[in-house]
């Protein structure tokens, strides 16, 4: 019975590896293309590769799931077409043995998840992020296009590039009066972070007075705000892209600020109940070779897996908006597709057994 288990590890195993290096290879020639195409100043054709290189744990961290069920759908559905599954059920091996094989690899898949999407992928993904900005020169211009906004009481600020050691460039601030009219605005081109507040370089102030605005020049000025750069972190990567306990931490700031930190809760409880989503997807992978796909090709599985997959993608990206828009809990957003895969995956494991 060992052997059998340890055959039915290895194919799968060997399956989801497979899935992984396809379709993560396909995902990063067309990501070096696309970040070919912003290449200009000091970004070149190496710092792309570079940045490209940088995002794989986290380009890793996204496919897994789509691995973990794709790679269960080829393994199983390769045994069931060489009819290996009908011995194994001829042998006595019981169908919830079969599964709990099966889902051994899922479960390394989901442990490798966790690990990188909490303590690699955020750190890769902002080193990328702001090397990429500042390479492209981003401590020239005020508001470049590919900087952060954030908005702390009545000042709204725009920051071109900020590294993870504490220095930032090309920061653009803009305060409000009660009435909403602009009253200052001001752009250094850099930042660096002094342990309780920030030192403003070549500042370049503008005030607007009921008949004039008046405009200074300063090569330093302190400024008091309440980011930090483990704060400012968290800005340059998308909420997608954090860890959980980065996602926890800006979330509750947002709050403190009176703004909505719907986005980050959202993005929170996605990777929370991401083993939870994978390990229900193994579960629909295997229902289906055992019940409606035990005697087609492996080109109408993979088809029929890729239909499946998207479908239960739509529905989190879908249900996702809809939770920030009509304000019910993030949670349900993302445990609803879930809960519905695992009443379709349970009911097809019946009928199968």
């Amino acid at each position: 019975m060992r052997k059998i288990d340890g055959y039915v590890m290895r194919t799968v195993g060997g399956a989801i590896f497979l899935v992984m290096m396809v379709v993560l290879s396909l995902d990063l020639i067309f990501a070096f293309i696309a970040e070919l195409e912003d290449t200009r100043n000091d970004y070149q054709t190496l710092q792309a590769l570079w940045h490209v290189a940088l995002t794989v744990p986290r380009r890793i961290y996204e496919y897994l799931p789509l691995g973990a069920f794709m790679g269960c759908l080829v393994g199983l559905g390769a045994m069931a077409s060489s009819s290996e599954l009908t011995v194994v059920r001829a042998a006595g091996v019981s169908l919830k043995r079969i599964v709990w094989s099966a889902m051994k690899p899922a479960l390394v898949v989901v442990i490798l998840g966790v690990l990188l999407g909490e303590f690699v992928a955020p750190t890769t993904e902002r080193i990328a992020q702001s090397e990429k900005a500042v390479a492209l020169g981003s401590g020239n211009n005020v508001a470049e296009a590919h900087g952060v906004w954030h908005r702390e009481g009545d000042i709204f600020m725009h920051l071109n590039a900020v590294q993870p050691n504490g220095v930032l460039h090309g920061v653009s601030r803009f305060e409000f009066d009660d009435n909403r009219q602009l009253k200052e605005s001001s752009f250094a081109r850099r930042a660096i972070y002094q342990g309780d507040y920030w030192l403003l370089e070549n500042v370049t102030t503008t005030r607007i007075e009921d008949d004039r605005t008046v405009r200074e020049q300063d090569s330093s000025v302190r400024w008091d705000t309440g980011l930090s750069p483990s704060v400012l972190s968290v800005l340059i990567v998308d909420p997608e892209d954090l860890s959980m306990s980065g996602l926890y931490t800006y979330a509750r700031y947002l709050g403190e600020q009176g703004l909505s930190a719907a986005r980050y809760w959202l993005a929170f409880w996605k990777k929370a109940l991401m083993p939870l989503g994978t390990a229900v997807m193994v579960l629909v992978a295997i229902s289906f070779v055992f019940g409606p796909l035990r005697s087609v090709t492996m080109g109408f599985r993979v088809f029929t897996g890729l239909l499946v997959g998207l479908l239960f993608k739509y529905m989190q990206d879908l249900l996702g908006p809809m939770s920030m828009v009509y304000g019910f809990n993030p949670m349900l957003a993302v445990l609803a597709p879930i809960a519905i895969s695992a009443v379709a995956g349970v009911l097809l494991m019946r009928r199968a057994g």
